[in-house]
């Protein structure tokens, strides 16, 4: 009987080891498991932004007007949106609206027409999306002057990449 106990205190210690070497191994893949929802998440953002915006784009030609939020797009049938996208790169969701005239002075957009959204988000992106690393920098819009832009904005705006057109960062910087 001596010997059933001592092997017992041996496979406790065994699976106490085993169970401490696993938790390392998960911290150490924790790091990429991030990146890659991250990664999941911009790509969800591009499609969920270029939707809206190519949604904005034919709500004007249907209705010659821009519309003054995203209820008045998911109204219009034949639907043009398969439903109100939220913003994943938030919690709360919610998008700022881009306009084509500038906000008054309290910044209060608010009854506008909407010609686009970008994210709230303040956060750095992996991927590189029309020359902007900064997700509140990624213009989804149905009209290139947006908020007035100046014409040298818009003339270094001309030779970026198009909708779609976003590439990744070296893993390198951002590491």
């Amino acid at each position: 009987m001596p010997l059933v106990r001592s092997q017992r205190g041996f496979t406790m210690a065994l699976a106490l080891a085993m169970a401490v070497v696993m938790g390392i191994l998960l911290l150490k893949a924790a790091p990429s498991v991030v990146k890659q929802v991250q990664r999941e998440n911009e790509a969800e953002l591009i499609f969920r932004g270029e939707a809206i915006a190519n949604a904005i784009r034919l709500y004007f030609a249907k209705m010659h007007s821009y519309p003054k939020d995203l209820d008045e797009i998911m109204k219009v049938r034949p639907h043009i949106l398969r439903q109100k996208y939220k913003d994943p790169m938030t919690t709360d969701g919610e998008w700022e609206f881009l306009t084509q005239v500038q906000p008054g002075a309290s910044g209060n957009t608010e009854g506008l027409p909407i010609v686009g959204v970008r994210s709230r988000s303040p956060k750095d992106s992996i991927r590189i999306y029309q020359g902007r690393e900064l997700y509140r920098d990624w213009k989804f819009s149905a009209d290139q002057n947006l908020l007035g832009m100046a014409a040298e904005e818009a003339a270094r705006t001309k030779g970026l990449p198009k909708a779609g057109n976003a590439s990744a960062k070296s893993d390198a910087s951002k590491n």
